[in-house]
């Protein structure tokens, strides 16, 4: 069934889900296996960005947040309110690889988990516009006659507070993490429990301040100033990156340690795969503007990470 009678776009190849499955659960595997050799502490980092991301998605759905996902092999839920195992590991890779990234950059802890935030949007940016078109998951604009065409809504067919929504996830548990790791003990077998602690506590205060930021907060600034949005994603979209150009400025660490193959290999497969399904698709012939903002992010995430991982740092 598709979920809508005006989208023009009928379901994708069968290879599709399968093979988009199969690789987000062949990445989680490498992302987990390179966790488990730093240590308790980065596996459950991993997991708990895995087990937030299907806590998130799954109440949104319950809850009737406005979206729904198509039918994958492993569903957590009952349908139609279920959703797809694979989109929580594909939560827990981005927020560990982004945080291998920024780590190795010797970042302050604010503008790390900035650029956390960055870079975990700059692949949900490629990836929603066409898993949207894909029917891997789609937003329901029934209920908003300002907006009659479903691929013309917001960003694409895309709600402005999804990304709002991306950057704000990342950016919460990135922080209160990296700040309850700062605790420290003297004993070794306090030292474990407490990481293992620590994403389940990051993902509690996370909680608490997605929600005063998603539903008190943003009531009183819609109300009050007409705020929505849109001009909230506007506002993170100068604010992160300005803290994130503040953190270079600022970090003391001259050398630049190598960078696994994971921390590459992740965005890579994200990036790449989801554009390719916007020619494989037919969608880039859709809208002109669309197509060109899907190829632009392209081309910054590729000027990103090779300013990450192949240009050699100043003094190392």
């Amino acid at each position: 069934m598709l979920p809508y009678a005006n989208m023009p776009y009928d379901v994708p190849p069968a290879i599709c889900y399968p093979l988009s499955e199969s690789c987000m659960l062949l990445l989680f595997i490498l992302t987990l296996l390179h966790a488990w050799k730093r240590g308790p502490g980065h596996v459950a980092y991993m997991l708990g960005g895995f087990g937030f991301g299907l806590l998130l998605e799954y109440v949104n759905v319950v809850s009737n947040a406005g979206y729904k996902y198509g039918q994958f092999w492993l569903m957590l839920g009952h349908a139609p309110d279920n959703i797809p195992v694979c989109i929580g590991m594909g939560w827990g890779i981005i927020i560990y690889t982004s945080r291998l990234i920024s780590d190795s950059r010797g970042l302050p802890l604010i503008a790390a988990a900035a650029f956390d935030a960055l870079l975990a949007l700059s692949i949900d940016a490629s990836m929603d516009v066409v898993a949207y078109r894909l029917h891997m998951w789609h937003w329901s604009w029934d209920n908003r006659p300002e907006f009659p065409s479903p691929l013309t809504a917001q960003w694409f067919g895309v709600p402005y507070g999804n990304f709002f929504g991306w950057l704000c996830v990342v950016f919460f548990y990135s922080t209160f993490a990296r700040t309850l790791e700062k605790i420290q003990f003297s004993k070794k077998i306090v030292i474990r429990c407490w990481q293992v602690i620590i994403p389940l506590l990051s993902i509690l205060i996370s909680q608490v301040a997605l929600w005063i930021t998603l539903f008190p907060m943003a009531t009183w600034l819609n109300e009050r100033f007409g705020i929505r949005s849109r001009e909230k994603l506007v506002f993170l979209l100068i604010l992160l990156p300005v803290l994130t150009i503040w953190g270079f400025r600022k970090k003391k660490q001259t050398t630049t340690p190598a960078l696994p193959v994971i921390a590459w290999l992740v965005p890579v497969w994200f990036h790449l795969y989801f554009f390719t399904w916007l020619f494989i698709g037919g969608f880039a012939t859709e809208n002109s503007w669309m197509t060109f903002f899907c190829v632009l992010n392209l081309f910054m995430a590729m000027v990103i990470h090779w300013w990450i991982h192949i240009r050699k740092p100043i003094g190392s």
